[in-house]
């Protein structure tokens, strides 16, 4: 009996520890993709700030799509 409840015990510490190990590559690659982003949108406020943003004309300028 003690034998059985041993073993039990075994096979659910071994979920348990692949379980952890999942969780723990999740956590690494989603505070990856947040890094990533915090650079781009630091990024982005600099091209802002600067007045380097995109296209660099008003929207008086532009024309519509229509015309």
């Amino acid at each position: 009996m003690t034998d059985d409840r041993i073993t039990n015990l075994e096979i659910k510490l071994s979920f348990t520890e692949d379980l952890i190990d999942q969780l723990n590559q999740t956590i690494y690659k989603q505070q990856q993709q947040i890094e990533f982003l915090y650079r781009e949108l630091k990024s982005i406020k600099e091209q802002a700030s600067n007045g380097d943003s995109v296209g660099n004309s008003s929207p008086k300028d532009e024309i519509p799509p229509h015309y």
